[in-house]
């Protein structure tokens, strides 16, 4: 069995999970001022400066205590770019693309990090801290796009949902939003998120694995390891 000290994990997740939640709030705000609505580059929004983004509770509090208690399920969040759709080209249409820019943003990023474990690997010992990193890179990514893309509001996933339907099925299905943030800490108390994210993700990043180089039972050691499950 794989050990991986404390200090390692920390390594390991710092930089994968700042970059995870960051690029994904940008990526919403990028999209947003292509489609008409400038309100987050006004506000200093479209940075990769991650103390622009941070949220206290979501981005270091959540996720540490997760790896900390060894659930084996991690996740966070930044503060929400805003988005006023009333600016927006064709505000329905627009704001499920700039809902789906943050999930796409994270399958990129995991793409990315799949890339640079391959790179890695050519420096040996060297570059062990670069694969743990890489693998670490791959699950946040995996795991706030399946999250996101739940057909759930306030989730992108249920933004999309609402521009994809009728007017008023949409009308009905956004009156869900006040309601959502409860909704999915009770389907991650009753474990019932797990079952519902773990397939998917578990498929995607299989996938994302062969891109790596890594045997699949070495990515799963290494992904354990730094859970610490």
């Amino acid at each position: 069995m794989l050990e991986v000290t404390l200090v390692q994990k920390i390594v390991a997740w710092v930089l994968p999970v700042l970059f995870a939640i960051t690029v994904h709030e940008v990526a919403h705000g990028w999209v947003a001022n292509r489609l008409g609505d400038s309100t987050a580059y006004m506000l200093g929004r479209l940075t990769l400066n991650p103390l622009k983004h941070v949220d206290p509770l979501g981005t270091i509090i959540v996720p540490g205590l997760l790896m900390l208690l060894k659930t084996g399920f991690l996740f966070g969040w930044a503060k929400p770019v805003p988005i006023n759709w009333r600016n927006l080209h064709q505000p329905k249409r627009d704001m499920a693309l700039v809902a789906a820019a943050g999930p796409m943003s994270n399958l990129l990023m995991a793409v990315g990090w799949a890339l640079l474990i391959r790179v890695a690997q050519l420096l040996g010992d060297a570059g062990l801290a670069l694969v743990f990193m890489g693998v670490a890179g791959i699950f946040i990514n995996t795991i706030l796009m399946v999250l996101n893309l739940l057909p759930l509001p306030p989730l992108d996933g249920g933004r999309v949902m609402t521009g994809l339907l009728p007017g008023p099925l949409a009308y009905r299905f956004s009156r869900i939003e006040p309601y959502g943030f409860f909704i999915l800490i009770a389907l991650l108390v009753t474990n019932v998120l797990g079952l519902i994210l773990w397939p998917v993700a578990s498929f995607v990043m299989g996938l994302l694995s062969l891109l790596t180089g890594l045997p699949a039972t070495t990515f799963m050691q290494v992904l354990f390891a730094l859970l610490g499950i």
